[in-house]
């Protein structure tokens, strides 16, 4: 494939069984294969590792493998977590239930290489295979619906360009449920256009439950969310029918009132009041317990899980509602702004004195020394997909102190102690030159953000003097000093933060806004 149609795939996961599935199907797919894979596991609990072995005929090509950790932040957080490691045009986002038929490699470059720059988004056609010998179950015709839905993450192919431009997926969708949604919205608030391939998964039926439809209800909370943040009518810009949560508020309100009739009958409306509100409340429930038993098998086990689990979904839902609405009530504002900041969307350190020892002038890789617990920090930052970079002044080069190839020997040097950085960003100025990247201008910070694709205000700067924190302020990026003996105190009383040390720094930097 070209460099404006390669491709990343990222695969947020609970480490399902149908995730081998997967890895096989794409393994073994006719067509470019992708650069990488790369896997998000969202368990909370990581005490095992990860063996992928050979899944298929021949070896599995290990190398496009890649596994990142979002510690149970999420969806949203994982698929965050995934597209900011990519470095490819476009990435793909798959659920870890689907299978890609053989063919699906080369249908997305199909689906890709013919989209104009003003479309920032493909999604591929989902096939939920029912039984063909009944009628599908009340789960089974949940799954169904994935087929008609409109840019679900199932299958879905951005540019990660416009990922970037509009802070990817908002973090405050904890359920995978309404984030893609959300996603699509903005991206097309943004000027992009978003279209249908020709691509295709299947999407098997995964057993949920008696009480799957109840936990389901939970997605009421995210409803809120949407609501706040793109008003009353937003289900008509992705072509969704209206719920039946109105009629569940009805159905709450007539069995709350019944039931406050039999425990408190003194206190309670008329007789024939809260009769009425007995009648309306069977009325309803039976009504909503029809509907779902009319298109299902109609087998016994399955019209009393209906009929049992349609007295309980009502009140659940509402609920869920009223728990998203106290939740998400100050949403309009926080939306004008975008989400609140929460895991950054690159960290990138000062050299000198935060990152290895400061020796003027060094142009000699052996005196090159790691400043306690920088190796550490960064393999952390590395390990949750958060890309890291280096912002230095080096005015060494300007005063024929230092020569480029010194230099970049010494910078390879600190890789092979600390590990590979994203970017270098090296202002190779004098003091007196009025460039605009040598910091305290921000110049370094822009160049480094425009380098990873993710906004200034995403990143957070880690430094030791005041000229690092004036650089990160002057873009709305978020400062960080650890000091040294060699950082003044005027400089310490101004830094909008100090963290103790480099592990406290990084701590800070993913905990979110400063405390």
């Amino acid at each position: 494939m070209t460099p404006e149609t390669s491709y990343t795939i990222v695969v947020p996961t609970v480490r399902r069984p149908s995730l081998t599935d997967l890895l096989v199907a794409l393994a073994t797919g006719d067509g470019p294969p992708p650069e990488e894979i790369v896997l998000v596991d969202d368990r909370p609990d990581l005490a095992d590792e990860w063996a992928i072995q050979p899944l298929g005929p021949g070896e599995w090509p290990i190398h496009r493998l890649r596994w990142l950790r979002s510690l149970g932040s999420g969806p949203a957080a994982a698929r965050n977590l995934g597209w900011r490691a990519a470095g490819t045009e476009w990435v793909v986002f798959l659920d870890d239930d689907v299978l890609p038929v053989p063919e699906w490699p080369a249908r997305l470059a199909a689906d890709l290489a013919s989209l104009p720059g003003d479309v920032a988004g493909s999604q591929g056609n989902v096939h939920v295979p029912l039984p063909t010998h009944r009628r599908p179950t009340d789960g089974e015709r949940g799954t169904a619906h994935l087929a008609d839905a409109a840019w679900i993450t199932a299958d879905m192919a951005y540019r990660r360009s416009a990922l970037a431009e509009v802070r990817g997926f908002d973090e405050r969708f904890r359920h995978a449920y309404r984030e893609d949604t959300d996603l699509a919205l903005r991206v097309e608030e943004a000027g992009y256009r978003l279209v249908r391939g020709a691509r295709r998964v299947d999407h098997p039926v995964r057993p949920g439950g008696s009480w799957a439809s109840v936990r389901a209800q939970a997605g009421n909370a995210d409803d809120a969310l949407m609501r706040r943040r793109h008003g009353p009518r937003w289900r008509d810009r992705v072509g969704e029918r209206p719920g039946r949560l109105r009629r569940h508020v009805l159905t709450t309100a007539a069995g709350g009132t019944a039931v406050l009739a039999a425990l408190y009958p003194r206190r309670a409306p008329r007789r024939r009041a809260a009769a009425c509100a007995l009648l309306g409340w069977a009325a309803l429930t039976a009504e909503f317990a029809y509907a779902r038993i009319a298109l299902g098998p109609r087998t016994a086990g399955e019209v009393a899980r209906m009929a049992l689990t349609s007295v309980v979904i009502p009140p659940v839902a509402c609920w869920h509602r009223l728990r998203g609405e106290l939740a998400h009530r100050n949403v309009a504002r926080q939306g004008r702004q975008g989400p609140p900041r929460g895991r950054p969307g690159a960290v990138l350190f000062d050299r000198d004195g935060t990152l290895i020892r400061d020796i003027p002038y060094n142009g000699e890789p052996a005196r090159v020394e790691p400043m306690p617990g920088a190796r550490a920090g960064l393999d952390r930052l590395r390990a949750l997909g958060i890309p890291v970079g280096v912002v230095t002044n080096q005015s060494g080069l300007a005063r024929g102190l230092v020569r480029r190839e010194d230099l970049d020997r010494v910078h390879g040097r600190v890789e092979e102690l600390l590990g590979a950085f994203d970017v270098w960003a090296v202002c190779p100025h004098h003091e007196s030159d009025g460039c605009g990247c040598r910091k305290p201008s921000p110049g370094l910070i822009g160049e480094a953000a425009a380098a990873l694709g993710v906004r200034t205000q995403d990143c957070v700067v880690i430094g030791d003097i005041g000229g690092d924190m004036a650089a990160a302020g002057a873009v709305g990026a978020r400062a960080i000093l650890v000091p040294t003996p060699d950082t003044r105190r005027d400089e310490l009383r101004q830094a909008p933060e100090v963290a103790r040390d480099l592990a406290d720094a990084v701590d800070r930097a993913l905990r979110g806004e400063p405390r």
